[in-house]
């Protein structure tokens, strides 16, 4: 049998009940399991599947048919720092825009699942999908209607354009003159209904990292370090150099919880912050 619950990265989880067999596995609180067969924890595979699509404020800026383009499933953390093991798994989308990606091994999973893009015409970009922050552990379930955003050049040049070349020489020691070879975390806020939050402020567990923090316009003509326009998105600039990791929350409000990011040179990771353990 299979149950359904929300999950991290806006996608849903297909629950597999876990059996008390000769296995000892312990089930998921408050999952009946009297009809379901034990799962071998250390070697589960699972479907990772859902949409993917031109994210939304870049929607009409020359971006590419998405039809037939290859995707993964891939750690972060891993592409980051050039890991050849940071793909789990590869697909395609189809021409209604979804992947279907299946027995993706989750045994060696760090801090969390994202599928991503790279393509012609697009920026090489990673959306969270599972992060180990909501669980404490890695996926035990499938993971359905997952979103995976696509990011054209053409848009990451206007928000690199916003934030200025001189900012980010000064943001990378001067190794990179374009938001996109830095490397960058694209985030949207929002509420319990998934509507942007605007007027708040992004907090991180790491001092020493949030002047690389910002607020784009309405228009997205410019950026600010004051908080959201409507559109409730930050953009996170990374230094172009290695990896860097943190935890990522709304100042002030306790009700989202810390999420994790790993940041890479040339690496656009996207993610929605939502409060609660469950997306709207």
């Amino acid at each position: 049998m299979k149950h359904f619950i929300r999950a991290a990265g806006g996608a849903v989880l297909g629950l597999v009940a876990l059996a008390c067999g000769d296995g000892g596995f312990t089930p998921d609180p408050g999952v009946r399991t009297e009809d379901a067969e034990a799962v071998d924890l250390e070697n589960l595979r699972i479907l990772v599947s859902g949409q993917a699509a031109v994210f939304p404020e870049a929607v009409g800026r020359g971006e590419p048919a998405l039809a037939g383009m290859a995707l993964s499933v891939e750690e972060p953390l891993r592409v980051a720092v050039n890991d050849a093991a940071a793909t789990f798994g590869t697909g395609e989308v189809s021409e209604d825009g979804t992947f279907r990606v299946t027995d993706v091994p989750v045994r060696d999973i760090h801090q969390g699942l994202a599928v991503g893009l790279a393509h012609e015409g697009l920026v090489r970009s990673s959306t969270l999908v599972y992060d180990t922050a909501f669980t404490g552990t890695r996926p035990r379930t499938d993971i359905i209607d997952a979103k995976a955003w696509a990011l054209p050049v053409a848009f990451v040049e206007q928000l690199g354009a916003a934030v200025g070349e001189p900012r980010l020489r000064g943001l990378t020691g001067d190794q990179a003159s374009s938001l996109a070879a830095a490397g960058f975390v694209l985030g949207r806020v929002v509420d319990l209904q998934g509507q942007p939050v605007s007027g708040v402020r992004v907090a991180l567990d790491r001092a020493e990292l949030a002047e690389r923090l910002y607020y784009p316009s309405e228009d997205l003509a410019s950026v600010n370090q004051a908080g959201t326009a409507s559109h409730g998105l930050f953009l996170y600039v990374h230094s172009a150099s290695g990896v860097e990791s943190f935890q990522l929350s709304v100042e002030g409000s306790d009700t989202y919880v810390p999420r994790n990011v790993d940041a890479g040179p040339g690496l656009g990771v996207v993610l929605t912050v939502y409060p609660g353990r469950y997306a709207p």
